[in-house]
């Protein structure tokens, strides 16, 4: 991926991941557009990164998704990167009966959030000389953490979605990348000093190393060992299968 020159939105950069890369991306000289449900903390980073743009946007809701794009696509025609990071992560038990609201919250803010988003501005991204579409899953798609099984089921199926979206867009100027962090010192589940965790700053750096290059998996050394649990090479076996599928009867 070209680092400078692009025009970026990034859901959930308000904390954590999501503002992190929001922050280290604006460094290096692209419009970088943040999103979350909150003005007071998107009025907060923008004014910690003077250039940076925001704008309200509630992932959970058809509408707001709808209209926010209209307008994004109109205030900036040059958006050529999403990154589709917002998410939530609750501890549940699947040998119980599960919240509802919880169930309900995760499902929609994790996968049905980006493909309505990525629906939304697909057909934009896609008249771009060059675009990037970044789906931010989880080692967690690959090795489930049991006390969090909705958000972790979330992540394996944003990581199929992306497989898919990778295929149909083979032939465009498109270019679909996932990036699955490991454990990271962030808010998430009050991790910001859990020791175990990679600190933030050296994830956001190894990141950018790898969004440098061709890969179309963004996996920092941390995250290889359990991303290697489903292996590496299932993309070759993925794009026969639906080459074989989309041939003629």
């Amino acid at each position: 991926m070209k680092l400078s020159g692009n025009t970026i939105l990034i859901t959930g950069g308000t904390s954590g991941i999501g503002r992190a890369l929001a922050e280290e991306l604006h460094r290096l000289d692209n419009q970088v557009i943040i999103s979350g449900r909150r003005k007071a903390l998107l009025d907060e980073v923008t004014a910690a990164n003077p250039g940076m743009k925001s704008v309200e946007l509630d992932i959970s809701s058809v509408a707001s998704i709808n209209a926010v794009s209209a307008r994004l696509i109109a205030d900036f025609p040059q958006l050529n990167v999403l990154v589709n990071n917002a998410g939530v992560m609750q501890i549940d038990n699947a040998a119980a009966a599960i919240d509802e609201d919880l169930l309900q919250t995760t499902i929609t803010t994790n996968l049905m959030g980006p493909i309505r988003l990525t629906g939304a501005l697909i057909e934009h991204l896609k008249q771009q000389p060059s675009a990037t579409l970044i789906n931010v899953s989880s080692v967690l798609a690959f090795v489930p953490m049991a006390m969090s099984a909705v958000y972790s089921s979330t992540k394996a199926a944003l990581h199929s979605y992306t497989m898919s979206l990778r295929w149909n867009l083979k032939n465009t100027s498109v270019k679909v990348l996932e990036l699955s962090p490991p454990w990271v010192q962030t808010d998430l589940l009050d991790s910001k000093d859990e020791p175990r965790a990679m600190p933030l700053q050296e994830f956001i750096a190894e990141t950018i190393a790898v969004l440098s290059t061709d890969a179309t998996e963004i996996l920092v050394e941390r995250a290889q060992p359990m991303r290697a649990n489903a292996g590496v090479n299932e993309h070759a076996f993925v794009d026969q299968f639906n080459d074989i599928m989309a041939q003629p009867a």
